[in-house]
């Protein structure tokens, strides 16, 4: 039997361990693997662990992490649905966040009957002996929020399972328990940071929310940076959103969007913003010749992705669109732009409006993909077949510039 002074120790030993992770910015799988490992070296005889978690993402309502002796943890990520999955309304996890009970416990093997819980049923087929599953919550409930949906929003579920002959000592789940204020906060600082990366990866673009999330937030703090400007625009499209209902019109502008920046993240580009139904990114991979052969890389995948998007939808009875593609290279400032309480990682400078102006050409010169001379120049040699379309002046600048086309039978 395990005297109070040891047990007061493994307490503090794991409680320390949790709080040092978490101060040390451990991901949540580095955690909770590390976690489940220590409650083994502290003689808790854990066969399966198991966290249930809400995100605040664009595709994911959830994650699970799930660890089992001898295999390791392994992350999943559940996207958004209407309805709960029939299996999670099953679960023990379910129960606690919609029947408001703190606490599961159920010894397997002192069971006659089979479990409500088809996942206990399961778990004893393969050995388990022991199951105990609670939540913490990460905000107090207010008195106009029930606990479950404070459980469900702002909280993590957990489960642990033992295989040991007589499941977990009281001991065990007395550990557990102490450590559990711990082990919650180390949790949500792992979520915040998560949270964090994915929201300003996926609002401001990969490496501006890289650089906003590094330090680079002050007003006017801008970076003088040579790159290939992109600019994506779809053709017909405001016609078609006065004759289609406003949801058609979101689905189709996803739709196209979506392609566009696949191609540009594929290749090394990064999007800037998105400006009605097109949008700006540059190419900053390296030298300038590198930046513009990785964007003239981009227009026959882009070509070839659009077609097949529009064999899709016109397969599905759906409108399709065309589109026109500017590019442009030069000098740009990049950075954060705006009043102090309201700020925009973008990008400025006359190469940024050359390339606006380049893109104001399309119709007059009959061609969807417009490449300035410095792309052409830069990019050489180039696996494109680069075709002139002429030198024009542009409006606001001095000198006359030789646009260019890609010619690949697609034109």
């Amino acid at each position: 039997m395990t005297s109070p002074n040891a047990r007061t120790v493994k307490s503090i030993d794991l409680s320390d361990w949790l709080v040092e992770r978490g101060l040390e910015g451990a991901s949540k799988e580095e955690l909770l693997d590390g976690y489940c490992n220590k409650l083994l070296d502290l003689g808790v005889p854990l066969m399966r662990f198991h966290a249930a978690q809400s995100a605040l993402h664009p595709v994911y309502g959830g994650t699970g992490f799930s660890w089992y002796q001898g295999q390791g943890g392994r992350t999943e990520s559940f996207e958004y649905s209407d309805e709960p999955i029939e299996q999670w309304r099953q679960s023990p996890l379910y129960a606690i966040l919609n029947e408001d009970i703190e606490v599961i416990r159920e010894r397997l093997i002192d069971q006659n009957e089979a479990s409500r819980f088809p996942l206990l049923n399961d778990l004893r087929q393969i050995g388990a002996t022991d199951y105990y599953a609670t939540g913490v919550n990460f905000d107090a409930p207010t008195h106009s929020e029930p606990k479950a949906a404070k459980k469900a929003v702002d909280g993590v579920l957990m489960s642990w399972t033992s295989n040991a002959p007589d499941g977990f000592a009281d001991t065990d789940l007395d550990l557990i328990n102490a450590a559990l204020p711990h082990l919650g906060l180390a949790l949500k600082s792992a979520a915040s940071a998560r949270v964090s990366k994915d929201l300003m990866r996926v609002y401001l673009g990969r490496d501006a929310g890289r650089r906003v999330l590094s330090g680079e937030i002050r007003r006017g703090s801008l970076q003088q940076i040579d790159a290939v400007m992109w600019n994506f625009d779809l053709e017909g499209f405001t016609s078609l959103s006065e004759e289609l209902p406003g949801n058609e019109i979101i689905d189709m502008l996803n739709d196209y969007l979506a392609v566009a920046v696949s191609v540009v993240h594929d290749n090394g580009g990064n999007i800037l913003k998105f400006m009605g139904d097109g949008l700006m990114a540059m190419f900053d991979v390296g030298d300038i010749d590198e930046d513009a052969r990785a964007a003239l890389k981009s227009v026959p995948v882009l070509q070839q992705r659009m077609e097949a998007l529009n064999a899709q939808r016109e397969a599905a009875g759906l409108p399709v669109a065309s589109f026109t593609l500017a590019l442009h290279a030069g000098e740009i400032l990049y950075g954060n732009i705006g009043s102090e309480t309201r700020l925009d990682f973008t990008v400025i400078g006359p190469a940024v409006n050359q390339t606006a102006r380049i893109a104001g050409m399309h119709r007059s010169l009959g061609q969807r993909i417009l490449i300035s001379d410095d792309v052409a120049r830069a990019a050489q040699p180039c696996a494109q077949e680069l075709v002139s379309v002429g030198r024009y002046m542009l409006r606001g600048v001095q000198e006359p510039k030789e646009l260019f086309t890609v010619y690949n039978g697609r034109q």
